[in-house]
């Protein structure tokens, strides 16, 4: 039964293979008038419109098919764009947070050969906290007394004086600004040589000013005002702070040549955006100019 099956099969398949040999031998012989080229004719024209009437219906879920798959394509290409713009925006902020820092340094390289501070054995250290408050002004550094700092140490910037230190733990310390206060720094008219103390007046941190300056020494806005080293002999009275560290400059005087003149500073150390400093952990020469 099986091979008579099998049979049947080949025989129908043959017969087909050959009537199509007889039909494409038919078709290629004929001319283009011919009633098989005719037939093609009738079938195309019936089937094109179901055709395109297929085509039509759906155009719209072969678009929604496409639409989809280039969304998930977008998408992915979106993910790695930003992925990678992430990453390259890191190595941006890296880099330019490598750089500004680099440049403090150099500042403050320069700074100590500069004015000979190298001597004073500087320590350098990050500023990692500031104070809330405008009237107190302090900021925090994470070197303490572990690397030899001490409380009255003077703290600088590559652009010049920026207080003391007050406060130290092992690992940080606590800095008193010259804009605090308390603050009292000697000083001293860099070119005429006038002597004064550096306080803040009553207008707070920002109202800085030179005090005590005898009436008969002539200030100019624009003069330079540096730290006065130690003037007297007895060791009790050493000054905290080397000679010849830039304070701030003068930037107007009211009431000039009397006893009430008031000569007010601008801090050449920017204090609201203090990162890198150093802390002159030892004295030189006793601090004397």
């Amino acid at each position: 039964m099986y091979d008579r099956t099998i049979r049947r099969r080949r025989l129908t398949l043959a017969a087909l293979v050959a009537c199509s040999l007889l039909l494409l031998t038919a078709y290629f012989g004929e001319s283009s008038d011919g009633a098989l080229h005719g037939f093609q004719r009738g079938v195309f024209s019936v089937f094109v419109p179901i055709q395109e009437g297929a085509s039509t219906v759906l155009k719209p879920a072969r678009d929604l098919v496409g639409w989809v798959g280039d969304t998930i394509d977008a998408k992915g290409r979106l993910g790695e764009l930003e992925r990678s713009n992430q990453n390259l925006r890191a190595r941006s902020i890296a880099a330019s947070d490598a750089l500004r820092v680099n440049a403090q340094l150099q500042g403050l390289l320069n700074f100590d050969n500069a004015g000979g501070l190298a001597a004073a054995k500087p320590v350098t250290a990050r500023v990692i906290g500031q104070s809330p408050t405008v009237w107190y002004a302090t900021v925090t550094i994470d070197q303490g007394s572990d690397t030899g700092i001490r409380a009255g140490n003077p703290v600088i910037n590559s652009d010049g004086l920026v207080g003391q230190v007050t406060t130290v733990t092992g690992h940080a310390a606590i800095v008193t600004l010259i804009s605090d206060g308390e603050m009292a720094v000697p000083a001293r008219i860099s070119a005429g040589g006038a002597e004064g103390i550096v306080q803040t007046g009553a207008g707070g941190p920002g109202d800085l000013r030179l005090k005590f300056i005898a009436r008969r020494y002539r200030v100019d806005p624009g003069a330079a005002v540096v730290t006065a080293g130690t003037l007297a002999n007895s060791a009790g009275l050493q000054s905290l702070y080397p000679p010849g560290i830039p304070i701030g400059a003068v930037t107007r005087v009211d009431d000039p040549g009397t006893d009430a003149q008031k000569i007010y500073l601008h801090s050449y150390a920017d204090l609201q955006k203090l990162e890198i400093v150093q802390v002159l952990t030892a004295a030189i020469n006793g601090n004397r100019p």
